[in-house]
C-alpha cells in the first residue's frame, strides 16, 4: 500500500460525525407547508422498532459520542421515545429532541429530563399567530408553541427556537429574534428552506434576498443577546470570512459566534453530520434524498466512513460549476441538497449563491 493510500485510510478511519439526526417517526399532528418529511397523522408501520432503535443507538455509541437529535415528524408520537432517549443517555450520548405539533405539558417535560434529554427545540416561524399558524396549517399552533415553551422554562429544561425562512416570514425575522430572546431561548437557529418534500421552490426567497439574509444574521449576531446559528446555509461561512476580513479588529469578539460550524465546511452533509430516517436509511442530511446505506443491512460506522456517497460529499474537488473553482469551497461547499433539487446533481454548483469566485 502506498504512503498516500495509507494516509487516506487513516483519515477515513478517524472520520466520525459530531451530530446525528434521527427521524424517529413521520407521524405528526401538523401539516407544515415546508415539511421535508411530508409528515402524516399515523406512524409508518415500517418505522424502526424499539429494538432496532436500540441497535442504532448501540452502533453509534460504539463508534463515537455525537449529539443525537431525536426528531420527526413528532417524536412524542412514539410511545417508546423516552425509553430510547434513556438508552442513548446511558451510552454517553448527548440526546436532544425536536418535538413538533404536540402540546408539551409539565409532565412531558419531566419525562424528557428523566430520560436524559438535555435540550429541546421549538419551531416558531412567525412572531405572531397569523404568520406562524398560516405556515403550520394548524389554528392555535402559535399559542401551543408558547405554552410548550412556558412549560420548558418552568421545568428548567433549556430550549432553542428554530425558524425556517421563506417568503412568508422574511419580513418578520427581526421580530422573531426579539421574541426568541424575550421567551428565554438559549439560541435562535435559522434554517434556510431547501425545496424537498412539501417545501417548494416557489416558497424560497430569491438568491438576492438569501444573501441579504446572511448579512442580516451576521449583523444581528454582533449585538444579539443570544447566539444565532444558521442551518442549510453554507454560504454563511463565506460571508463570515468576508466580513471578518473587512473588519479585522472585530475578529476576536465575533469569531466564536459567527464562524464556521466547529471549524468545518458550511455544508455538513456526510461531513460531521448525517441523518437516519424512520426506516433506517442513512443520508448526508434530511434534505438530500440519496441514501448512503441502511442500518438494517449495514453497520452505521461502515456507512458513515466508507459509503461512496459520503466519500464524494467530503471531497470539495469534485464540485462543479462556480462552486468547483470558488476560493471558499473548502469552508462552504454550497448546499448539496439544493443543488440536487434544482440542478439535478448533488455535485453541481449552489444555485442560490450570488457570489462570483475570484479569478485565479
Amino acid at each position: 500500500m502506498s504512503t498516500q493510500s495509507k494516509q487516506h485510510l487513516l483519515q477515513t478511519q478517524e472520520l466520525a460525525p459530531k451530530v446525528v439526526a434521527w427521524e424517529s417517526t413521520r407521524a405528526c399532528n401538523s401539516a407544515c407547508v415546508h415539511c421535508r418529511a411530508e409528515a402524516q397523522k399515523q406512524p409508518d408501520p415500517n418505522q424502526l422498532t424499539t429494538q432496532e432503535a436500540f441497535n442504532l443507538v448501540d452502533q453509534i455509541a460504539d463508534f463515537c459520542k455525537p449529539v443525537l437529535i431525536i426528531s420527526g415528524g413528532d417524536p412524542l408520537l412514539r410511545k417508546d421515545i423516552f425509553e430510547i432517549a434513556s438508552h442513548a443517555s446511558s451510552k454517553g450520548i448527548r440526546a436532544v429532541m425536536s418535538p413538533s405539533g404536540s402540546n408539551i405539558t409539565p409532565q412531558v417535560i419531566e419525562k424528557m429530563k428523566s430520560s436524559g434529554i438535555k435540550m429541546i427545540s421549538i419551531s416558531i416561524d412567525g412572531s405572531n399567530a397569523e404568520v406562524h399558524d398560516g405556515f403550520r396549517q394548524v389554528p392555535g399552533a402559535f399559542d401551543m408553541a408558547l405554552n410548550s415553551i412556558r412549560c420548558a422554562r418552568q421545568g428548567a429544561l433549556p430550549f432553542r427556537v428554530n425558524t425556517t425562512v421563506t417568503q412568508h416570514n422574511l419580513h418578520d425575522l427581526p421580530e422573531i429574534l426579539k421574541l426568541a430572546f424575550e421567551i428565554g431561548a438559549k439560541e435562535w437557529d435559522v434554517f434556510m428552506l431547501v425545496p424537498t418534500g412539501r417545501g417548494k421552490v416557489e416558497m424560497e426567497i430569491t438568491p438576492e434576498q438569501y444573501e441579504e439574509t446572511l448579512h442580516f444574521i451576521y449583523n444581528s449576531n454582533l449585538t444579539s443577546p443570544i447566539p444565532i446559528k444558521m442551518t442549510c446555509s453554507p454560504q454563511y461561512t463565506r460571508v463570515s470570512a468576508q466580513r471578518q476580513k473587512e473588519s479585522e479588529n472585530q475578529t476576536l469578539q465575533i469569531q466564536n459566534r459567527v464562524g464556521p460550524h466547529g471549524g468545518g465546511r458550511g455544508c455538513m452533509a456526510g461531513n460531521g453530520f448525517c441523518f437516519v430516517s424512520h426506516v433506517g436509511e442513512v443520508f448526508g442530511c434530511g434534505f438530500l434524498p440519496v441514501p448512503a446505506g441502511n442500518i438494517r443491512q449495514q453497520n452505521f460506522k461502515q456507512i458513515y466512513q466508507q459509503s461512496p456517497l459520503f466519500v464524494e460529499l467530503r471531497n470539495p474537488d469534485l464540485l462543479k460549476g462556480k462552486c468547483g473553482v470558488c476560493e471558499y469551497k473548502a469552508i462552504c461547499g454550497g448546499c448539496r441538497a439544493r443543488a440536487l433539487s434544482i440542478k439535478g446533481s448533488y455535485l453541481e454548483e449552489e444555485p442560490y449563491c450570488t457570489y462570483s469566485p475570484r479569478k485565479t
